[in-house]
């Protein structure tokens, strides 16, 4: 028997005459959590869904246990005990939870009839193991993201799965969960399964993985031990230059008021939520997961529906009733949720990056190709979106790119006031610094911007001020000058 749970070796593949992956090599021990660790675009996605038998590779081998392995489909990686967690959920949100964790491997009774009793009992056990105390009876649409992650983790688990990957699962989840989480791993590693763990958060890398893999373009770069390497090098082996993670410098907020929030309250969620932004202003909003972050800034757009409150646009009272009037008031939302609310998947590049600006591309009342063609090839090295090419379907770029071409879309729109929900999440520190500089020139330009983020180095690195929520109300407003540490913005958070 093999020291190895899993060999890939050689590992390419090419979509239409590109090549995602370049004779690649990953190896995982019985027990251990490995960290596959590259900037997004690098392929790291790619080689899971081969593993997962989403994709067929091109050339290589995979074996499992020391033997050759057959994987061509998803059901081919369940029969070696594979599971994938993927950043973006494979749930339908229109089912219960027990529903979703059971799709296809339901319990029957002696009748033949699906025992629902035993597979909400059954998923209930599973979901208390990943500390998600809710009824298994729940619609998945009525859950935060933070609780569909912990679905998907459970769901796994259920699955008696000997390879588990997961793909950014703490993106979305608290302090609490995170730990939850970590301690299930642990269990998991302890009982011999192997985890692949990808996470472009830094500081969880050695506190759970023992060794790494490094790719970048596509190419294999080096595996290393992690308590043998530093963070640094890390980086550089990862993004082939040094990344730079000193607070930003450049400030432009002026005391010009360009929106004011007044006593803002919703369906029990919201209380009183007052607060001014000023012209050139990063307005960092910090809180845990819950604490209304989200749906302050859905409120403001017309979204959701708010039960009372003012907002003021440039000193002026201003009703908005749904996004489209807030986009003609200058104000436009990025979503924490790129995959069902920022973009369209079915479509490709150029049609999402210009879609909310389409009237610039009209020429004689018909929509220039043409023009089109242009402004997209404009927004995609502007934003430096790595792409085939532009006819490609947008669900095929890496989360990072993805995310690219949402900002890209709404800068070539324009807009007065930005609501940045998340900006960086599943991204790397490479692309990160990119969508950094982006939103740095935008309130040089005279926008102003809401960042509402879970990363509290990111909110202090590029914040004037913070907004801290805590159960639907703002518990702090910080000025981002010396003093300001992500302790203190905790304090405020868990409403100390």
């Amino acid at each position: 028997m093999s020291d190895y749970l899993v060999e890939m070796k050689k590992i390419s593949k090419e979509f239409s005459g590109v090549w995602v992956l370049q004779d690649v090599d990953l190896s995982l021990k019985k027990g251990e959590a490995h960290v596959l660790l590259g900037e997004n675009g690098a392929g790291k996605s790619t080689l899971i869904k081969i593993l997962s038998g989403a994709y067929s590779k091109t050339s290589g081998e995979i074996y499992i246990n020391g033997e050759l392995a057959v994987i061509n489909n998803p059901s081919d990686a369940f029969e070696y005990k594979i599971g994938v967690i993927y950043q973006e959920f494979n749930l339908n949100t229109y089912m219960p939870i027990y529903e979703n964790m059971f799709l296809g491997k339901e319990y029957s009774n002696p009748l033949g009839l699906i025992d629902r009793r035993r597979c909400i009992a059954e998923a209930q056990k599973a979901l208390a193991r990943v500390g998600l105390e809710i009824s298994a009876k729940r619609l998945v649409k009525t859950l935060s993201v933070a609780q569909m992650q912990l679905v998907e983790i459970a769901k796994a688990l259920m699955s008696n799965v000997q390879i588990l990957v997961f793909d950014e699962p703490t993106a979305t989840l608290t302090e609490n969960e995170i730990k939850k989480l970590f301690q299930i791993i642990q269990e998991l590693k302890a009982n011999g399964v192997g985890i692949i763990y990808i996470s472009h958060r830094m500081k969880e890398l050695k506190e759970i993985g023992d060794r790494c893999t490094v790719l970048r373009d596509g190419k294999y770069i080096d595996t290393v031990n992690l308590n043998e390497v530093e963070d640094c090098d890390l980086i550089h082996m990862m993004v082939g230059r040094n990344v730079e993670f000193e607070k930003r410098t450049s400030h432009y907020a002026n005391n010009d008021e360009v929106l004011r929030v007044e006593e803002m309250q919703y369906a029990g969620l919201l209380k009183d939520i007052s607060f001014t932004l000023r012209r050139g202003e990063i307005l960092g909003v910090a809180g845990l997961v819950g604490s209304g972050r989200t749906e302050m800034a859905k409120c403001i757009i017309g979204e959701y529906k708010a039960n009372s409150g003012d907002i003021y646009i440039k000193g002026k009272k201003t009703k908005i009733k749904d996004p489209c009037d807030a986009i003609k008031n200058g104000i436009v939302y990025l979503s924490e949720d790129r995959k069902n609310e920022g973009l369209t998947l079915k479509h490709d590049v150029k049609t999402n990056a210009t879609l909310p600006g389409l009237d610039k591309c009209i020429h004689r009342g018909l929509i220039s190709l043409n023009k089109e063609k242009d402004c997209a090839n404009q927004l995609v090295n502007q934003f430096n979106i790595k792409t085939s090419s532009l006819n490609m379907l947008i669900k095929y770029l890496s989360g990072g790119n993805q995310q690219k071409v949402v900002i890209a879309k709404w800068v070539y729109k324009g807009a007065d006031i930005y609501i940045f929900d998340e900006p960086t999440r599943g991204i790397d520190v490479g692309a990160r610094q990119e969508i950094y500089n982006i939103i740095d020139s935008l309130v040089k330009e005279g926008a102003s911007i809401i960042m509402i983020s879970s990363d509290l180095v990111e909110v202090i690195k590029m914040s004037d001020r913070v907004l801290v929520m805590n159960q639907g109300t703002i518990s702090g407003c910080l000025e981002n000058d010396i003093n300001l540490c992500q302790e203190t913005i905790l304090n405020y958070a868990i409403g100390r």
